[in-house]
């Protein structure tokens, strides 16, 4: 379940530009998830995205926190928060938090981000490794979600084809993640709301004790302006787990949904 749980939230999470010019989503943008096991709960998860402020300046504070309920909880109990405040101008982070709560398990981590020193790369500061050099315009895993949404599916959407990859470098657990997502097809998923046209794409994966193959993840996202994250499935060795959304307030554009 602690598995699931974290790669639930770094999924969920996959740039901004200048509030005078237009992006796929706005402040008060909130996305709530249910993850479950059959018809049994696992745990909730919520996206959201206001304003705020970073070193004096105006930026957007993207936050996503993942806890298990129920049962499941009870068993073992998650609260995972990862925290992005962004550049408003280029979308790329400035300060990143990541809180985690697993059973005992405790860690804490906070990354400045420097996109300006260095003209060929990126200075990071965390407070668990110190200073670390990484590539210029690097991401973190939740403005990473923001860059696929506003920068790479309004250019790529209308020539998507089968086997096509879409690659992110990010900033995680404090070393260079890259994410790959292969895309499948456009098939209508049914939610809570109504029937929703979607893109599946399959992260790849690393086959292993916990995944059979490389692609036994599938993720949906809304084929509309908003492009957000609208159902995940885990095909794992004991069977598989899902991640819903249930409710969802302050889109941009109202999301289309077929009753």
């Amino acid at each position: 379940m602690r598995k699931i749980l974290i790669i639930s939230i770094f999924i969920i999470l996959s740039g901004l530009r200048a509030i005078s010019q237009p992006t796929v989503y706005q402040p008060s943008e909130q996305i709530r998830y249910s993850i479950h096991y059959g018809i049994v709960s696992a745990g909730e998860a919520t996206l959201e995205l206001n304003e705020s402020e970073y070193d004096g300046k105006k930026v957007w504070h993207s936050k996503l926190m993942g806890r298990t309920t129920g049962m499941a909880e009870a068993l073992f109990k998650v609260v995972d928060i990862y925290e992005s405040y962004m550049e408003i101008e280029t979308g790329l982070p400035v300060f990143t938090i990541r809180n985690i709560r697993e059973g005992r398990y405790r860690k804490y981590n906070e990354v400045i981000f420097d996109h300006k020193t260095r003209s060929d790369s990126t200075i990071l500061t965390s407070d668990l490794k110190g200073i670390q050099i990484a590539p210029k315009g690097i991401l973190d895993i939740v403005s990473c979600f923001y860059h696929l949404r506003d920068k790479i599916m309004p250019v790529k959407k209308n020539s998507l084809t089968s086997g096509d990859i879409i690659t992110m470098t990010t900033w995680f657990t404090d070393e260079l993640y890259p994410v790959h997502l292969k895309y499948i097809k456009t098939e209508e998923i049914k939610t809570k709301s109504g029937r929703i046209k979607c893109y599946k794409f399959n992260p790849v994966t690393e086959k292993g004790r916990l995944f059979k193959t490389e692609e036994d993840i599938s993720i949906w996202f809304s084929a509309d302006e908003n492009c957000i994250p609208v159902k995940i499935r885990f095909d794992i060795f004991v069977g598989a787990f899902m991640v819903e959304m249930i409710s969802y307030s302050g889109l941009k554009f109202p999301l289309e949904i077929r009753k």
